[in-house]
């Protein structure tokens, strides 16, 4: 009768699994080790926000280090929740109209305003997609309605209803695929 040798087959065998585990080991380490993604791929840029200058809120730009503080809206209404744009040369935002607020895009440096809404119902919330294309926000439906998600054209038009139910829906923010 041959004999056969558990000691070696149970060696191998170890030897494999020490391999894969130190190939699991490396590749938890490379995806670890990426550098953080801000909202949109590139280099950081300026950082949009709004504050009070003294009579009603406006959007502000600053460098991320601090200083070059820019008055972007510069009006007698309140304009809130600012969005940079994927190219970081516009900036939606949610603007008072003297009835209620509406979804506006602005140049980065001032200048430049396009009304994205005009209605009798609050909206707010913007936020750029990835590619630029849309803009998502929340807005009431009707006058005593619950806010629902929708997207819009960056110049305007093609409003699309996202969500459509009674639970109040707020504060979208694109994600990628």
């Amino acid at each position: 009768m041959a004999r056969t040798n558990h000691w070696g087959a149970l060696a191998t065998a170890a030897e494999a699994l020490v391999a894969v585990g130190l190939l699991l080991l490396i590749m938890l380490v490379v995806v670890e080790a990426r550098p953080a993604e801000a909202t949109f791929p590139g280099k950081p840029g300026k950082i949009a926000y709004s504050a009070s200058d003294g009579n009603d809120s406006e959007i502000y730009t600053i460098k991320a280090g601090g200083g070059g503080k820019l008055n972007v809206t510069d009006n007698t209404m309140g304009d809130n929740e600012p969005s940079y744009s994927p190219s970081g040369k516009r900036i939606a935002y949610a603007g008072y109209d003297g009835q209620d607020y509406e979804i506006y895009t602005i140049k980065a440096g001032g200048g430049g305003r396009v009304p994205l809404t005009d209605n009798n119902t609050d909206d707010g919330d913007p936020s750029y997609s990835p590619s630029g294309k849309k803009i998502a926000y929340s807005g009431r439906e009707g006058a005593t309605g619950d806010y629902e998600i929708f997207t819009i054209r960056p110049a305007g038009g093609g409003k699309f209803n996202v969500t459509d139910n009674t639970t109040g829906d707020f504060a979208p923010s694109w994600g990628s695929s």
